[in-house]
């Protein structure tokens, strides 16, 4: 795969106005999941939080807060921070606040054109995407499959 079909190549900013940058991550798989604050599937975050604090030499996850399903992440980036904090104990990256259309990472995600793996949609909150250790798409999976769901631990396990 091209480099354009590597998640390196981007920046993006954290929940406390630092930077993430991508390339920082080379050599450890990703899980990028948009997350919301007042969703069904909020609950989720404590499963993120457990697998990252199994797993974290392995894979990192980073939260991309959007409130553009349901109207269910409201809060501002300190509010959301605070709100994840203080209810599952968050210790993972949270990038900013996002639109998740208007993100270019989440175009290089959903776009096999910039990604080199397939075409996909975020339908809803907390929408899973993989990245290998290589920094190429791998998956993604839905809202409705668990952060510690066997696949992504058989994943994130694997060589």
């Amino acid at each position: 795969m091209s480099e354009m079909a590597s998640i390196y190549k981007f920046k993006v900013e954290r929940i406390d106005g630092s930077e993430i940058n991508f390339e920082d991550l080379k050599g450890k798989k990703i899980i990028i999941v948009n997350v919301a604050s007042e969703c069904g599937y909020t609950p989720q975050y404590q499963q993120l939080q457990e697998l990252y604090e199994e797993f974290s030499e392995k894979v990192e996850i980073i939260g991309f807060p959007s409130n553009d399903f349901g109207k269910q992440e409201p809060g501002t980036n300190a509010e959301i921070d605070t709100f994840c904090k203080v209810n599952y104990g968050l210790s993972f990256p949270m990038a900013a606040k996002v639109k998740i259309n208007e993100e270019p990472i989440y175009q290089w995600l959903t776009k096999k054109s910039l990604n080199g793996k397939l075409n996909s949609e975020v339908a809803w909150n907390f929408h899973k995407y993989l990245i290998d250790e290589n920094g190429h798409l791998v998956t993604f999976y839905p809202s409705s499959v668990n952060p510690i769901d066997e696949k992504i631990i058989d994943w994130i396990l694997s060589s």
